[in-house]
This record gives C-alpha cells, structure tokens and sequence, in this order.
C-alpha cells in the first residue's frame, strides 16, 4: 500500500501480489478507507487500466488504430490511381509490408533502450544529435497537425459548410479535450470513438465499392486494369511507405512504456499496418470507381453525410493526439538535463498512476463527495505534463487557417530523406553492430560523446543521397536504397574506426 497525499487518499497498486487471496475493506484510525483488491482482482483492475490508459496491448493497438483512420491515408491512396486497381493494391501491400517492418524495428529499439524515439537516438548520435533530431521531430509534428486539421476542415465544411477558420479551430479544440483528459477517461474514449469509426469506415468502404455511388466508366477501368499511368510504380510505392514511414520517429514513445513491449509492438505494428493499407485502398477505389477524388464528396452522393463527418473529425482528433503526445516526449528530450534525461517522464508518471486503485476517504474530503478538487488536479496535472502537445496543436489549427495545405506528397518526402537515414543508422547499430548491448541502462543517452562523428557523417550521405534518388524513378522507391545504403556506409565507417582506436591503442 502506498499513501498518495495527506488528504486520505490511498494509492493502491492494481498489480500487487502481497495483497490477501479473500480481501475485504479495512478502515484505519483516521477514517481512511483500503480496498485490498486480492490477486485475482488485481490481475484484472491491470488488464483494464492497461486497456484504458493505453499502455497495454489492447489499448495501444486501438491508439495505432485511430491513427490508421485518417483522411490523410485515404488521400494518398487517391494519389495511387493512377496505376490502376492492379498495380494500385500492389504498391500499397508490399508498401505497407516495408512500412510494417520497418515500424517493428523501430518499435523494438524502444523496448530495448526504454527509451521514447528521440532519447534513443542517443545511442547512435550522441547528446546533440539527439537533440538535432528531437528539433526536427517537433517541427515535423507541428506540420503534421497543421495538415490533418486543414483536410478535415476542408472536408467537413463541403459536408457542412459553417467555414473553414471555425472547423478548424473546432478540430483544434476536440484534440485538446482529448489531450488534457486523463489516460483513463481517453482511454475509454478511444473504444467507443475506435468502435464508431470501425462501423462508419466499413460502411464507407461497401459504400464505395458496392453501392449506387460507383460510376459505370470507373467501374470499367477498374476491371479492365487499363488506367493510363500517370504515376511510376515506384513512385506509388514510395507514396505507401512514406506514412508508415512518417510514424518512425514516433512509436517507440509507445513501445518503450508498454507493459510487455514486445508484444505490444508487434499488434501496434500490424493493426495500424493493416489499418493503413484499408484506407490508402479505400482512397484508390475512390478515385477510380466514383471517378472522385474527394472524399467529402463520395460520402455526399452516398448519403453518408452525418457518417462522413465523424469520421472525418474524429479520425483526425485520434490521429493528432498521438502527434501531441510524440511532441511531448520530443520537446522533453530536447530540453532533457540532468534530472530529467527521460523524456516521457511526465507520461511515465501519469501511467504508474492510472495502473493503481484511488480510493477516496478521510474526514477532509467527506465533504467533496464529487471529487470537485481532485479533478481540478487532475487537469492540472494534465495540463503541465501536456504543454508541448497543446502548443503544438494551436501552432498547427492556427497554420490551418492561414494556410492553403493540399498537397503533401513533397512534405511526406522530406520527412523520409531526413528520418529514413537516421533510422538506417539506428538499425545498424542496435542490431548489427550491437552498440546498445554495450551499454548500461543508465548509460544510454546520458553517457558517451555528445556528438557522434560518424554517424553524423553517414546521416547527411544518407540525406543527400535521398535527395539525389528523388530524381529517378526505382522499381523500389527511394527509401529502400536509401536506408540500404546509409547502413553499410554507417558500419563500414564504424568498423574502420574501431580498427584505428585499436592501432593507436596497441
């Protein structure tokens, strides 16, 4: 039993085996209540709070999901159409394959450094590139709240049309409810959001391959296969690994607080993997059977127009708060210093907190009965743990009202020349070259140099390289050679170090 305050709450850890087999209510003298939940029952109260607060793997596979339903996916996919059905579904599968991979990997490195994205690239790049990189996350972030705030705006005023300025700072202001209300009460939330956009989405999708909205010329080009390509194949597979690939920078801020982490990774991985491939799938069939490429205006004819906007500003709600959360942790790690290196501490904090029991008692709080005060901190709490993501949401809904944000292939391409190579890095040498392994716990990120020459070196070959691939057209994409690349330019530079500091040591 932990006490939490001097007010009579008592903070009982959910998972506790010391507890009693039969547990009953005790009351102590000053009028303090225990519940003594028993094993059985603890084992339970963890199974739902990890649900709840997302740190469980059914709980973070229903955030990885709602980050999947986005109209930022079903636009992408529109971008495909012009390969045709075949060729389309082609590129997004084995898109979305690389993708999967790729965030496995990327999930794993968190569970292995217990550390969010950005903090662990400490390992490879040193104090500075960690920052450099947690900077750049940030900015990425802010953008990426701009954009999807500006489609579901966009797409909510043809639906209902009160204005753009105001459904974007009604968007805006939706995701900062969802920010500031604790893990729990998110958490729940999200399964009923979750479930709606399941049902809504299915209905969309029959909708559009199945219903009077299919037009009889898409419907022809579709079976015939005979689209005029106006779009490389490879090009079409850069488009579906560049979403997956945009969340890089991003998972291990979940992975790396998970319960079992492991396995939270994998379903995390697949679910918003699977997910994802719908809706680019989605967006293709949109384009080619409707002969639309707005999706408002598919929602419109097929008379799903209350449907069409929740699912247009809810998945956008869900989506930005994964964002805002990611800034957290991105913002933590920038401005991390000696007391504070982790940068999910805050979550951290607030997820042991959710995983336990409160139980309210004691003569001062009797007369609260509502909980009026611990809900006013609650917030509060809330509020300062939250800062980053609640800047860098207003950041982004004011950028959605001054700015017009239609076309995001180019920014989905800087986000990949600059986070593909980090990555490559990062996977040599976790996995490869095993530099994690050599290092204690308390020593990644906070020990070592604080700027890594080499990989920084192999970091802007692989930038450039990126760039320079950008202007021809690959069978595979740029992403793939890319990262290819920049792994054995990483190991080879490491290995030829190595050899050197032996010379001069010996």
């Amino acid at each position: 039993m932990k006490e939490l305050n001097n007010k009579g709450y008592i903070l009982q850890e959910a998972a506790s085996g010391d507890l009693p087999r039969n547990a009953k209510e005790n009351s102590n003298r000053n009028g303090r209540q225990i519940i003594d939940a028993g094993p059985e029952k603890a084992g339970v109260l963890s199974k739902l709070t990890g649900a709840l607060d997302g740190t469980g793997t059914i709980g973070m596979s229903l955030v990885w999901f709602g980050s999947a339903v986005s109209l930022a996916e079903i636009l992408t996919g529109t971008e495909l159409a012009g390969l045709g059905m075949r060729s389309g579904l082609t590129a997004i599968l084995l898109g979305h394959l690389v993708g999967c991979i790729l965030l496995i990997l990327a999930g794993l490195i968190g569970v292995k450094t217990r550390q969010g994205s950005m903090a662990s690239t400490a390992v490879s790049f040193g104090k500075y590139g960690s920052k450099f990189f947690a900077a750049l996350n940030v900015l990425q972030l802010v953008g990426w709240q701009g954009i999807m705030i500006y489609d579901a705006a966009i797409s909510a005023n043809r639906i209902a049309g009160i204005g753009l300025v105001l459904w974007s700072v009604l968007i805006g202001v939706l995701t900062v409810f969802w920010i500031v209300n604790g893990a729990k009460t998110r958490g729940a939330l999200n399964a009923v959001t979750m479930t709606a956009l399941l049902v809504l989405t299915v209905l969309l999708c029959r909708v559009i391959f199945t219903g009077s909205a299919v037009s009889a010329a898409g419907e022809s080009t579709a079976l015939a296969d005979t689209a005029v390509a106006s779009i490389s194949f490879g090009a079409g597979l850069e488009l579906a690994i560049a979403m997956p690939l945009s969340w890089l920078p991003m998972i291990a801020d979940y992975t790396s607080k998970a319960k079992k982490p492991v396995r939270a990774t994998f379903a995390s991985c697949i679910t918003y993997s699977v997910i994802s491939s719908w809706m680019y799938i989605i967006g293709l069939g949109a384009a080619i059977l409707t002969q639309e490429s707005s999706v408002d205006q598919i929602m419109l004819k097929a008379g799903l127009g209350i449907a069409g906007l929740i699912i247009i500003v809810f998945s956008c709600v869900t989506t930005n708060f994964i964002d805002a959360y990611s800034c957290n942790a991105s913002t933590f790690a920038l401005f991390a210093n000696s007391k504070r290196e982790d940068a999910t501490v805050a979550e951290a904090t607030s997820n042991a907190e959710n995983a336990a029991v409160v139980v309210e008692a004691g003569a001062e709080e009797a007369g609260n009965p509502s909980g009026k005060k611990s809900f006013e901190k609650k917030i509060l709490s809330n509020l300062k743990e939250n800062w980053p993501g609640i800047i860098d949401t207003i950041v982004g809904t004011v950028g959605a009202c001054l700015f017009a944000m239609d076309n995001i292939a180019g920014f989905l391409y800087l986000i990949g020349s600059v986070f593909a190579p980090m990555f490559a890095i990062q996977l040599a040498d976790v996995f490869i070259l095993k530099i994690a392994d050599q290092k204690t716990g308390s020593e990644l990120g906070r020990a070592g140099k604080k700027w890594d020459a080499v990989a920084s070196i192999s970091w802007i070959i692989g930038f450039v390289l990126y760039r320079i691939l950008m202007n021809y057209s690959l069978p595979v994409g740029n992403t793939l050679p890319d990262m290819a690349i920049t792994m054995l330019v990483v190991v080879v530079l490491r290995l030829l170090t190595r050899k050197l500091v032996k010379k001069e040591n010996a």
